[in-house]
């Protein structure tokens, strides 16, 4: 499971199969693109209705830079099941490096039931982690709000959903997706399938300073949530956000809950979140 809540929400779980592979610390310093006059901004419109919400994207940021006063050059590229009809990849190089050199990058949607029965090089998904890797993706911020407009909407009942108001935050370039070893072997004349849910100490620090700096801002208040009673994995993960939360966010009011109690409080009551 790769979740995280910042309640704010910050949620994970993972398990250490195999011994773990050499990891290369990197730097979690948080960086954002200078104010200038102009930016460039690479599309990733995908498959299904992502060319509809792209199109729709790009009237709305044409409205805001005659209103803001800047420019956007807008380019597209390729990711998901389109680049494998036209390039035999799901996230082509030249796709990297275009995003690569953005200023930022806006990806629609992926996927499609056309592509599931394909090999797994050859699955819009894996143009999605191959994205989130070479690009150290590593954070991605969820909100869930309820608007009034649509509560009636809701299959639960008006008192649990109204005034919901929840930030995930979650991890997306370690753990069990990018874990080895993995794969698929004949062990004593049958099949075995396995993957490895993994974290290096500084692949959590930073995910659990941007989950701080989110908490910091809203109501500070953090719920970590792994499954440290029964993962090796996991009780590294409650150590290492303990630590940071208590070292650099002491503003901050961290919690901690097992995943599947979470499961359960999310629908059962989910205003107790942040």
């Amino acid at each position: 499971m790769k979740l995280s809540v910042a309640a704010t929400l910050l949620l994970l779980s993972g398990a250490n199969a195999f011994a773990p592979p050499a990891f290369a610390r990197q730097s979690s310093a948080l960086n954002a693109v200078s104010k200038k006059d102009s930016y460039s901004i690479t599309l990733l419109p995908g498959d299904g209705i992502g060319p509809e919400i792209t199109a729709a994207t790009k009237e709305v940021l044409t409205a805001l830079c005659k209103r803001c006063g800047f420019e956007m050059e807008l380019n597209e590229a390729l990711i998901g099941g389109c680049a494998i009809d036209e390039k035999n990849d799901p996230f082509p190089d030249e796709s990297l490096e275009q995003c690569r050199n953005s200023d930022s990058v806006l990806l629609a949607c992926i996927g499609g039931y056309k592509w599931d029965s394909n090999p797994r090089e050859l699955r819009p998904e894996t143009g999605l982690l191959k994205m989130r890797k070479e690009m150290g993706l590593f954070a991605n911020l969820r909100p869930a709000k309820v608007l009034p407009q649509l509560i009636e909407a809701s299959t639960l009942k008006r008192e649990v959903v109204e005034g919901v108001d929840v930030m995930c935050v979650r991890e997306l370039t370690g753990d069990v997706y990018f874990g080895t070893p993995k794969g698929i072997d004949v062990v004593n004349g049958e099949r075995v399938g396995y993957n490895n849910m993994i974290y290096a100490e500084h692949e959590i620090e930073r995910i659990a300073r941007v989950a701080g700096d989110v908490a910091s801002k809203r109501s500070g208040k953090l719920c970590s949530v792994d499954k440290a009673n029964v993962l090796d994995v996991s009780q590294l993960w409650r150590e290492v956000v303990t630590d940071v939360i208590t070292k650099d966010f002491s503003d901050v009011e961290l919690s901690h809950m097992y995943v599947d109690n979470a499961a359960m409080q999310l629908i059962r009551w989910p205003k107790q979140f942040d």
